[in-house]
């Protein structure tokens, strides 16, 4: 998709997904969103997109894409932080501070300069970008559950995307994106992957995420993050020709060790004799 400029790309991609949800549930007779709604879908919106999405584009410009994964995988313990402080629905306790620590530990491994590893140290402007946005998905995370949005989940996320992708066009035209920028030059195998974004990576994925985050812990929403480290890693090393060295490997298995602590130990219990059961013959 190097044809279309990454914001520019992303308001296309959640506009035109945003468009399709809300049109389609007025045609069903849902109700338009109330200014309340509106305004809370704003907000969410900043955080979601414009923050979360911009940041991330823009420290993919300085960091490898497996790394970004890396540095994304601290959205559990930062949203574990947002439960405590905001819905008060976990407590702090010794299990989640030591996940914070090595964490932050990781981080601090990629980013440093003063230590030698082999290889070099990722950009630390990208670095603070990608743990701002870290933060801003987690607060919206644990956001949902307090503001007023619609009841309809399908017209929630499609009142979100609709403003993001109208934001991160706004964002666009200020980075200057649309000078130089002709639609008939777009290919068409971009136009298809774009349409794909939009279906299975909006329609069908944030909507599902905009669900889930109503009827489960957002901590355990962010459990996904299982396993989206250790395979960037590998696909960005195997595909992208990105350098796998001692400082990465490391960095990867600290930053990665914070989602399995930061599993509610009730939800691990509960796991176990499903795969149990997966298990047997």
């Amino acid at each position: 998709m190097r044809e279309v400029p990454p914001f520019l790309l992303a308001g296309m991609r959640f506009f035109a997904a945003g468009i399709v949800l809300y049109a389609w549930m007025r045609a069903k007779g849902t109700a338009s969103p109330s200014r309340r709604e509106w305004a809370s879908a704003t907000l969410l919106a900043v955080l979601i997109f414009v923050l979360d999405y911009g940041l991330v584009f823009w420290a993919e410009q300085r960091v490898p894409s497996g790394i970004t994964a890396v540095m994304l995988a601290t959205i559990p313990v930062f949203t574990a932080l947002m439960e405590i402080l905001i819905l008060r629905t976990q407590k702090l306790t010794l299990r989640l501070g030591c996940a914070l620590v090595v964490g932050l530990a990781g981080v601090a491994v990629l980013v440093s300069r003063s230590v030698a590893f082999g290889d070099a140290p990722i950009e630390r402007s990208g670095a603070i970008a990608l743990v701002v946005a870290a933060l801003c998905w987690s607060m919206a995370s644990v956001l949902t559950r307090k503001l007023r949005l619609p009841e309809s989940k399908v017209m929630s996320s499609g009142a979100q995307m609709l403003v993001g992708g109208i934001l991160l066009m706004v964002v666009a035209a200020m980075f200057g994106e649309f000078r130089g920028f002709h639609l008939r030059t777009v290919s068409t195998a971009a136009w298809l992957a774009l349409a794909y974004l939009v279906v299975a990576g909006s329609i069908i994925a944030f909507t599902a995420y905009v669900w889930l985050i109503h009827h489960e812990s957002p901590t355990k929403v962010g459990t996904y993050a299982y396993v989206n480290p250790v395979i960037a890693v590998l696909v960005g090393y195997f595909l992208g020709g990105e350098g796998l060295g001692a400082r990465s490997l490391l960095g990867t298995l600290l930053v990665s060790v914070i989602v399995i602590t930061t599993t509610p130990k009730k939800m691990l219990e509960s796991d176990a004799p499903v795969q149990g059961a997966l298990a047997e013959p």
